[in-house]
């Protein structure tokens, strides 16, 4: 029997990362499509300034307490255990708790959107400062709402199911590339209108996937239910989560802030065309690991550690690849983005080499995170995670300000901060996995 639930498990991996290239290919060639239409649209400051907006109200997304996360481990665990009512469970308290929260945060940003100074936080005066405050409150409605109607991603992630996210992502993608070019064409460029073309993007395609994944499992289908002991375990789980997801946060998204402050919002636009180029890499990793997290969940809790080690390895192997294709696009990324953008634009050697490395350890941190991620055991991630939040911010300063390092300094002050977890996962791993066998 555990033989047969292994090579099951070792299928529907496979068949999902086969679905996932599909998806993901497409959906990343929309965005990519729709990102020259965006710089020509609004300009490189102005979409400068929407790229950091995106990524500071990326931060709400972090006030679910942890909760997609605990929900898509706890579903995963009961799932295991074939216990479909238990999950069922987990599934309509985390949708009454995440509405709960979803409405409390959008009161509460919405009123403080109002008393922000946009125009400083973005640095920018070619934005008036009533358009700001308005596209601010677009974003924020969209996100909030997709905070809720997006909680069915953790749950397909829990039901080994990650290809049907990518194909929301594409249609959430292919959506957005439609709505950019009917307001290159119809409109003058406006923040708002971007903003809006956006949040319907998303709200749409995860309402798509919600109505579809329920009607295929009815006996998962959420009512209103509201339990303490399905609860409190979601937020024991998701605290955790939480606090990693907030050290994530700051280490992988001030980086923009830190530009716009330290040097312009225009410069968001170098470092954001070779990040994306070099996020191909991060993103065929992706299709290989995403399908793994819940994978591993139900490998551990049916205590099948050969497959965990045998997947190790495997990742390991397409480790090796990942190094290769790095240097490679690294040394072709300025005839690259001369393909793609149409325009050459001032990029240093340096950053490209920075933002290289990034890629490479962020990966290989992300190989391990799966394992930890999967079978709950991710204090020690959590408490690396905090010192990276720590000291990136003053790594980043001190790299620029002091020792001149340009934009390169304040990716290379991210890379250095994820070097403990680089060091400290891979044994916490093995020694799991050998304590287990």
């Amino acid at each position: 029997m555990t033989l047969d639930v292994s090579k099951e498990r070792t299928r529907n991996y496979l068949y999902q990362i086969k679905g996932a290239v599909v998806y993901k290919a497409a959906s990343m060639l929309a965005s990519f499509l729709a990102i020259p239409m965006m710089i020509r649209y609004l300009g490189q400051e102005q979409f400068g300034v929407w790229s950091t907006l995106l990524t500071v109200m990326s931060w709400i997304v972090l006030f679910d307490l942890g909760v997609g996360n605990g929900l898509r481990n706890k579903v995963a665990e009961a799932l295991a255990r074939n216990d479909k009512t238990q999950a069922a469970n987990y599934i309509a308290s985390g949708y009454s708790l995440i509405g709960l929260i979803s409405l409390l945060l959008w009161i509460v940003s919405t009123i403080a959107a109002f008393f922000v100074p946009w125009q400083t936080v973005f640095n920018t005066q070619i934005i008036s400062e009533t358009t700001l405050c308005i596209t601010v409150q677009v974003v924020i409605f969209f996100i909030v709402l997709n905070f809720w109607v997006g909680l069915i991603s953790p749950i397909l992630g829990a039901v080994q199911k990650t290809a049907i996210t990518a194909l929301g992502q594409l249609i959430s993608n292919v959506l957005a590339l439609c709505f950019v070019y009917l307001l290159t064409e119809t409109t003058d460029a406006t923040l708002t209108y971007l903003a809006l073309a956006y949040g319907f993007s998303l709200v749409i395609a995860n309402i798509t996937l919600t109505l579809w994944f329920y009607k295929s499992q009815p006996e998962l289908r959420p009512k209103p239910y509201l339990e303490i002991q399905h609860i409190s375990p979601l937020l024991a789980v998701g605290l955790q989560f939480f606090t990693i997801q907030i050290a994530v946060l700051v280490i992988f998204t001030t980086d923009k802030i830190l530009i716009t402050q330290l040097f312009g919002p225009e410069y968001v636009t170098q470092y954001d065309v070779v990040f994306k180029l070099l996020s191909i890499i991060t993103f065929v990793h992706s299709l290989i690991s995403a399908p793994l997290w819940s994978a591993y969940t139900d490998a551990y809790h049916r205590n099948d550690m050969r497959w965990i080690r045998r997947m190790l390895n495997k990742q390991l192997a397409i480790f090796v690849g990942i190094i290769v294709a790095t240097f490679v696009m690294c040394y072709f990324i300025k005839q690259l983005i001369l393909m793609w953008i149409g325009e050459e634009l001032n990029i240093s050697q340096p950053l490209i080499f920075s933002l290289g490395v990034f890629v490479l350890v962020s990966t290989w941190n992300n190989i391990y995170a799966m394992i930890v991620n999967g079978i709950g055991e991710i204090s020690l991630q959590l408490h690396t995670s905090f010192i990276a939040m720590l000291i990136n911010i003053p790594l980043a300063i001190l790299f620029v300000k002091y020792f001149d390092m340009g934009l390169s300094g304040v990716v290379l002050a991210t890379v250095v901060s994820l070097s403990l977890a680089a060091v400290v996962l891979p044994i916490q791993v093995h020694r799991i996995i050998r304590a287990s066998t």
